[in-house]
């Protein structure tokens, strides 16, 4: 089984593969964000673009969604919440984290992100990346530390090279 991307732990075809192909139109807002990602994971830039509201306020930029999608290795997708969305609405949220690997750097793009039903069809309207904290696996070496690298010297007259 050719397992979809997006984690649901279905085939493709029967998850995402069937919106990306134009087979069938997203039913949710939480199955267009999920099959947008999967779009990213199969470099399906096309469906990526003709999924965004486009107007005077909004546009994507292709050849930079085009270079995120080939340069990474994508690692999975959260869910990690909605609100709205579902067939008889006509907006909806969905807070998501997609993992992925880029130029040997693991990173976390966390948005909730807006979805409009324009026409019978849910588009990605806008989104609002939510912050990461960075937090260190060690303890931070101050100046006057002994050298971690094990010299004897303190942190400031050896690795640090701060003299």
């Amino acid at each position: 089984m050719n397992e979809c991307p997006c984690g649901t732990g279905r085939a493709y075809d029967g998850c995402c593969g069937r919106y990306i192909s134009g087979r069938e139109t997203t039913p949710t807002a939480e199955a267009l964000m999920r099959s947008r990602y999967s779009a990213y994971v199969k470099g399906e830039i096309d469906y990526i673009v003709n999924t965004c509201v486009v107007d005077e306020e909004h546009g994507i930029d292709e050849d930079t969604t085009r270079r995120w999608s080939e340069t990474s290795r994508w690692l999975g997708l959260r869910i990690l919440g909605k609100a709205g969305g579902e067939p008889g609405d006509s907006t909806g949220t969905v807070e998501f984290a997609a993992t992925y690997e880029m130029d040997g750097l693991r990173e976390e793009h966390h948005e909730i992100a807006s979805f409009v039903r324009k026409d019978g069809s849910w588009l990605y309207d806008s989104g609002d990346v939510v912050p990461t904290t960075i937090v260190r696996s060690e303890p931070k070496v101050g100046r006057n530390d002994p050298c971690p690298c094990g010299s004897g010297k303190k942190y400031k007259k050896c690795c640090c090279g701060a003299a």
